[in-house]
């Protein structure tokens, strides 16, 4: 444990999350943030419900839920090149993230619920997740628990037929303030109870493998890897997330800073953090930015 911002929770506050993590977060136009399979089947039918597979083209087009629309990280990510040491996966401007959800028939009325596809890990549909919630989105998009797997396993049909998708209308509206830069981690230390957490894998986090030229981890950042937001089957349970958040030393009325390699594995943190109504923003340069660019030093 490092310092102050690794604390066990006290009795109230322990008390205080189990009511928290008793519910799920509704979305004031769509459903609660994370949905199970047999909430999303009976829906399908709504036209405001609009369904977004995440994954790659053959998957989709091998299955996926009837009416989804397929959608991959680099559909809503500046295009960049790594020989001129752009950053990964970062946010284009906001007019074309509305462009290319409006290609997919999101509207601002809209209910979406975003799922993983068969073999598409957890954080590429938190990406997606994210990404909308950055739009302004956020209160009405939900993630299906399980993504295409779990509907399978509870007995739903599946479809190879690409529906006829009419364009949607995004009006064009100020962002979510849910993005921060490397100067707002910088400046962590003067921010009472914000606290840092790293989402990459241990190895990475403690400097057993180095990632872009460097080992270790930002200053005074905590652990939360993202393979412990769900089990193996890509499933989320808020008891689960609560005891994690809770060992990692993270308490009610902190707020949660995430970052990982590139912006990616972090959303998965940003989603835990959201379903137990923790604060919670996103250093999206990530460590990418935070060691090509000599942000800072990094520790063990």
């Amino acid at each position: 444990m490092k310092g102050d911002v690794q604390r066990a929770c006290g009795a109230g506050a322990v008390l205080a999350w189990a009511l928290i993590a008793a519910t799920v977060p509704a979305a004031a136009k769509g459903g609660p943030l994370l949905v199970e399979a047999n909430w999303l089947a009976p829906r399908l039918t709504d036209r405001q419900v609009v369904v977004l597979h995440v994954g790659g083209r053959p998957g989709y087009e091998k299955a996926h839920i009837p009416g989804a629309r397929r959608i991959a990280e680099e559909d809503v990510a500046r295009p960049h090149d790594m020989a001129r040491g752009d950053l990964m996966l970062e946010l284009p401007e906001p007019a074309a993230l509305r462009a290319t959800l409006a290609a997919l028939g999101v509207s601002d009325d809209s209910a979406i619920v975003v799922y993983a596809g068969l073999d598409v890990p957890l954080q590429s549909a938190t990406r997606i997740v994210f990404t909308l919630d950055y739009l302004g989105l956020g209160d009405q998009t939900s993630l299906l628990n399980g993504g295409l797997s779990a509907w399978q396993q509870a007995g739903h049909k599946t479809t190879t037929e690409a529906p006829q998708v009419s364009p949607g209308r995004l009006r064009d509206r100020p962002v979510s303030p849910v993005v921060v830069d490397a100067a707002f981690v910088q400046g962590l230390a003067s921010r009472p109870r914000h606290v840092l957490v790293d989402a990459r894998a241990p190895v990475f986090y403690t400097g057993t493998e180095p990632t872009f030229g460097k080992r270790g981890h930002i200053p005074r950042a905590l652990s939360v890897p993202f393979s412990s937001i769900s089990d193996a089957r890509g499933r989320i349970s808020l008891a689960d997330l609560k005891r994690t958040f809770d060992a990692a030393g993270i308490r009610a009325g902190d707020t949660v800073v995430a970052y990982c390699h590139v912006g990616q594995q972090a959303t998965a943190v940003v989603l835990a953090a959201r379903l137990l109504e923790i604060p919670v923003l996103l250093y999206d340069g990530a460590f990418q930015d935070w060691a090509t660019q000599n942000r800072g030093g990094v520790e063990p």
